[in-house]
């Protein structure tokens, strides 16, 4: 008996300003092909459910669960990674911040809490349980998180 080959499309997208073009198994996870297919490794895969936010990137702006979308769903899009945040120069503002007020620890989580925080509006969230809030879909398992608010802060210019 011959086993039928996973089936496959044809996507374009836009990730981090380039253009690219590949064919996918239809059931390949964006988390995956960015990681392997565009070697972005900035995106994480954590939980692999949609909850820890590790592997959270911008799909057409909004933050996204790479870990729970599948390629194939982001044909036609524009898609940041954390990689896409970082200026040819150095550091964002948001990064350096994080850097300031150390915002990471082992660093696994902090790629999906700088996209998060990318996509959202410094007006929107302006005080602490605001960003709290804004922050919930992130999960750091090494810090108290205080330093991620701090680093928040400081890169919208509150602190």
């Amino acid at each position: 008996m011959t086993e039928n080959p996973a089936p496959t499309r044809d996507i374009s997208l836009t990730v981090n300003g380039r253009a690219v073009r590949r064919t996918v198994p239809v059931r390949r996870l964006l988390v995956d092909f960015l990681r392997e297919d565009l070697v972005l490794t900035g995106t994480h895969a954590g939980c692999e459910h949609g909850i820890c936010g590790a592997c959270t990137v911008l799909v057409d702006g909004e933050p996204a669960r790479s870990c729970i979308t599948l390629a194939v769903q982001a044909d036609g899009c524009e898609v940041v990674t954390v990689e896409g945040l970082t200026p040819e120069d150095g550091l964002s503002p948001l990064q350096q911040a994080f850097k300031d007020c150390h915002g990471l620890q082992c660093g696994f989580c902090t790629p999906g809490f700088l996209v998060t925080v990318a996509a959202a509006s410094p007006d929107e969230h302006p005080t602490d349980p605001d960003i709290r809030e804004l922050l919930s879909g992130n999960l750091c398992r090494c810090t108290g998180y205080q330093h991620i608010v701090d680093s928040v802060k400081r890169a919208w210019g509150r602190s």
